[in-house]
């Protein structure tokens, strides 16, 4: 296989990776290459990107590596995250995070089997957002990151702590997910509250 053909194919195995990334040795099992290949391969990548000022990057997290934007468009990556026509949630983005809440710290995998879907799209929607977050690593294969809900989340819902959750009704396991899920859009109904009300009432913390 040749250099360029690999370099696109990283590329390629990161993006699908999302934030939980892939090591430089779960690289070189999937392609079949020694493990210092891979690693001059990630770092030639890595300064394809910077030298042709590339809207993405790639960052080495917890000892892997995974796809960012660049940083210096960070304000553009806010507006978008906090423009009002972007404000409300969509249903897989609710499903998500009522999983979120109801199980945190939860794993995108441990998500996904819940709901049956990819849930990549929505997770990424939720950070943006700021209603959700990274909260640890699982002490499993490859570290996947865990996520948990984020004080904005109690704002945008009304609530005083996770402890004020609508509690569940006693039910089917299978049918718990809907409840949750409905009991988010009726705090969600109660409050109306925007994205851009949170961000402009909320005092201004150093992440």
């Amino acid at each position: 296989m040749d250099f360029p053909t690999l370099k696109s194919i990283i590329e390629g195995l990161l993006f699908m990776a999302g934030d939980e990334g892939l090591s430089a040795k779960q690289l070189a099992e999937i392609v079949q290459q020694d493990t210092g290949l891979i690693l001059d391969v990630v770092h030639d990548l890595k300064g394809d990107l910077e030298k042709t000022q590339r809207g993405i990057r790639i960052a080495e997290v917890a000892g892997g590596f995974r796809l960012t934007t660049n940083p210096a468009h960070a304000p553009y990556f806010e507006r978008l995250a906090f423009s009002p026509s972007r404000a409300s949630l969509s249903q897989a983005a609710l499903e998500t995070l009522s999983i979120v809440a109801y199980r945190q710290p939860i794993t995108r995998v441990e998500i996904e089997e819940i709901r049956g879907v990819k849930s990549e799209r929505a997770l990424h929607s939720l950070v943006g957002k700021d209603l959700i977050e990274e909260v640890g690593r699982a002490e499993a294969v490859g570290r996947p990151i865990l996520y948990g809900t984020t004080r904005a989340f109690l704002d945008y819902f009304g609530l005083s702590g996770l402890s004020a959750l609508p509690e569940p009704s006693a039910m089917n396991p299978e049918d718990l997910l809907d409840e949750q899920t409905q009991m988010l859009f009726e705090k969600l109904d109660e409050r109306q509250l925007t994205i851009d009300e949170i961000s402009r009432t909320e005092p201004k913390e150093q992440e």
